[in-house]
């Protein structure tokens, strides 16, 4: 079993910090080291979540640290970066919540909402008192998300919703759900975003069952059969295109760049300490070259995925981020993370297997990770389009 954890700081990320961004990163480290770690191999195995933790994440700013007004703290971007870090340490399960309510379910309202919309419900989403949900992917279109089929019909007094959602992280315990359909607009459909509260008739959302891969995740579907909605369902500002959904998805994205390193240091960490523990041939298998290779490949690999998160959020801070730099981000980071898990569980060799070690939890979570909010695949095309010029997706 892996002892007390110590982060890998090579290049001083650290002193890059503001006093600020350490606190909460402090913070949430020991909330994840006191509350998540003992109990989360439990949950990976049973295949449950601690959902009395959400309202305490909330209790603890999480939720949208770094939006501003409505009960929601304002902190920098690297703070909220350095919480999701610390969050996946513990469990992609606990960050994913975590960014989803803040960046996907707070963010379009806080962008999107009227002001109505932002004092109903963007204070009990900041403090946890509700929980909410995304609805974009659907069973046929993922990463052509401009192809679905769900679709919001006017009626007299508001709106009839149709269609079904999938993949939702946070649906079969969400008090509420941002959903995008197709709204006829001028003859033409468009995208606009929807507030659509649990328990509205037609509204359901059932458990999806069968993950190998965020296990401690609360993962379902959002169905909706002549759903009504009232009329002031519609985010107020949403724009008429894919551009809405997209730019929450640009804030969820900096949260994973951040997250990822949190997973990765996690196995890094436990190969460091299991390499000094693990005796082969009269002594530590630290002391081997090819161990030492390794430990020192995945250690560089961390620092540069550290400092692209950094200034990534120093970017986000300034207003000057773009998609593209979140894909750079979001594509190096996870892919980093991925490739420290599958190398760490060699060094710990047959142990790394096991649930003694988190390193296959983390492995099979990154899974997930690398495929939401963009595959690999996508983000390499959409850098490929920046430095170009040329669309490659069609």
């Amino acid at each position: 079993m892996a002892g007390k954890f110590s982060e890998l700081d090579l290049y001083d990320l650290n002193g890059l910090l503001t006093d600020e961004e350490r606190m909460v990163r402090d913070m949430v480290r020991s909330f994840v080291d006191s509350e998540v770690l003992p109990t989360i191999e439990a949950h990976h195995t049973a295949g449950t979540f601690p959902v009395e933790k959400l309202k305490t994440l909330g209790e603890l700013g999480l939720y949208g640290p770094s939006l501003k007004g409505y009960g929601c703290p304002g902190l920098s971007n690297n703070s909220y970066g350095v919480a999701m870090m610390e969050l996946e340490r513990g469990d992609s399960g606990f960050r994913s919540a975590a960014s989803v309510q803040g960046s996907l379910v707070m963010y379009p309202i806080w962008q999107y909402g009227s002001e109505e919309q932002k004092n109903k419900w963007l204070p009990k989403l900041a403090n946890g008192d509700l929980i909410g949900c995304f609805g974009l992917t659907e069973p046929d279109y993922g990463s052509n998300p401009g192809g679905m089929i769900t679709r919001a019909r006017r009626t007299d007094t508001g709106w009839v919703l149709n269609g079904a959602k999938m993949w939702i992280t946070n649906s079969p315990v969400a008090d509420m759900a941002i959903v995008w359909a197709k709204v006829e607009e001028d003859g033409v459909d468009a995208i606009r975003g929807f507030i659509v509260e649990a328990g509205t008739p037609g509204y359901s959302a059932p458990v999806m069952h069968g993950k190998w891969s965020l296990r401690a995740s609360q993962t379902g579907e959002l169905v909706f059969q002549d759903c009504p909605l009232p009329a002031d369902a519609m985010l107020a500002k949403s724009p008429s295109n894919l551009k809405g959904p997209l730019s929450c998805l640009t804030q969820a994205r900096y949260g994973i760049a951040w997250g990822a390193i949190g997973a990765a240091q996690a196995c890094f960490d436990s190969a460091v300490q299991y390499s000094n523990e693990r005796e082969q041939f009269g002594g530590p298998i630290s002391r081997f070259q090819l161990t030492q290779k390794k430990l020192a490949e995945m250690a560089v690999e961390i620092t540069k995925a550290q400092m692209l998160a950094w200034r990534l959020g120093k970017l986000k801070d300034a207003g000057t981020m773009t998609p593209v730099q979140v894909s750079v981000a979001k594509l190096n980071n996870v892919g980093i993370a991925c490739d420290v898990a599958r190398i760490s569980r060699e060094i710990h060799g047959a142990m790394g297997i096991t649930d003694e070690y988190p390193i296959m939890r983390h492995m099979m979570n990154l899974e997930s990770v690398k495929t939401y909010e963009g595959t690999n695949d996508i983000h390499t095309l959409s850098i490929g389009r920046h430095i170009t010029g040329q669309n490659a997706f069609f």
